[in-house]
């Protein structure tokens, strides 16, 4: 099969808030080879990826992702890596790129895997896929009673694991931060999971995030999320050093295998978290997985948006054995929530899986797409260079 098409379609809510959820709009891509199509989905701001499929040619390193793609045999997993090194190469100096291939590489797996008849779990060479502990993944209330009340919900619903994260943790001071997670430790009550998202607020200052572990601990949390920007190793790593029952995750902002390596070698992170809807696709989120997995360093799924994304994030790690935690959204927007007719739900004993169905095991919802569409034109010199494509 030949790549004949890829198709972006920019979904957004009427209103976007200007809060930490990344649930309010999307960008779906559909690739066509043959008379064959997959669906993946970008975890990154529609406009710039779009673009960087589309842009005129800057120079031999400055290609556009399209440059790449369309044209190239799609005919065994093999293609898809083969593909991926095109796109890293020819677009070596156009950073958006690493965002619209991860959901160029999604959509081909899911494409491939539909041809065959098979989940893309057992394409990356899985023999099941196994049951992952979801965390009710929720930004935190306003004031310590909201956040209480998000906590006692989700423990009420049977979460045995939950993230609170964002809002105004740690833009204040560090008692006004323990009364948060005190709430959220009231809510869930002894026996549950505890995980607290900083969301990148001390930038790469050590000393404000080192002043909140005693109480995070005393809370028994069980890890603190990007308490600084990815490429803070040093403080990554001095942080980590510090902590004595709590770990340190991070990884969502890494862009390419280099950047997780980096975090899990330099930064001394406990958890590795990736969102194949950037960090290039399903190929290098693997490829992070078997990386952590020999290394001492617990591979989670990122994402908070659809359950399409969702799936994907799942797919690189859902051979690996064992009781591992899966990022699970809980408060996405309709957007999200509608995208797909199928979603990946808890089972009677309370645990998520990659689906055992072709491709990803769902696909997004015509009907959903229509009311969300934002149609968008593309213009260079005159000449339209991208247009909202028809479904």
């Amino acid at each position: 099969m030949k790549i004949d098409s890829v198709d972006f379609f920019y979904l957004s809510m009427p209103e976007i808030l200007d809060i930490g959820d990344g649930s309010q709009d999307a960008l779906l891509v559909r690739v066509r080879a043959g008379n064959c199509e997959g669906w993946g989905e970008c975890e990154a701001a529609p406009l710039p990826s779009i673009a960087a499929f589309v842009c005129p040619m800057s120079h031999s390193a400055c290609k556009p992702v399209s440059a790449s793609v369309l044209g190239q045999n799609l005919d065994e997993p093999a293609d898809i890596g083969r593909i991926g090194k095109l796109v890293r190469g020819n677009s070596l100096d156009l950073p958006q790129a690493a965002h619209t291939l991860s959901g160029v590489d999604i959509a081909m797996w899911d494409l491939l895997g539909r041809k065959r008849g098979e989940p893309v779990w057992a394409l990356l060479g899985y023999r099941k896929s196994f049951p992952r502990i979801p965390y009710a993944s929720m930004l935190f209330g306003a004031t310590p009673a909201e956040t209480g009340g998000k906590a006692q919900k989700v423990r009420a619903q049977g979460y045995r694991a939950a993230k609170l994260g964002w809002g105004t943790y740690g833009g204040g001071k560090a008692g006004e931060d323990e009364a948060q997670v005190a709430a959220a430790r009231g809510g869930l009550g002894d026996d549950c999971i505890l995980l607290v998202d900083a969301g990148t607020v001390w930038g790469d200052d050590v000393a404000s995030a080192r002043a909140r572990i005693e109480s995070l601990e005393r809370h028994r949390v069980t890890w603190l999320e990007e308490p600084f920007v990815s490429g803070a190793l040093s403080s990554y790593r001095e942080l980590a050093s510090a902590c004595r029952t709590m770990k340190l995750a991070g990884g969502e902002g890494s862009h390419d295998f280099g950047m997780a390596r980096q975090m899990m070698d330099f930064g001394g992170v406990g958890y590795i978290q990736i969102d194949a809807g950037r960090v290039g696709g399903i190929t290098t989120a693997k490829k992070v997985a078997d990386y952590a997995n020999g290394h001492g360093v617990t591979f989670v799924n990122h994402t908070f948006t659809s359950s399409l994304a969702l799936s994907a994030s799942l797919q690189p790690y859902a051979g690996l054995e064992g009781e591992m935690l899966c990022e699970y959204p809980v408060e996405s927007k309709p957007l999200a929530r509608e995208l797909t007719g199928e979603h990946i739900e808890r089972d009677s004993a309370g645990f998520v899986r990659a689906p055992d169905a072709p491709g990803l095991g769902l696909a997004p919802n015509p009907t959903t797409i229509k009311k969300y569409l934002v149609e968008t034109e593309i213009k260079v010199a005159g000449k339209v260079v991208y247009r909202t494509p028809a479904l």
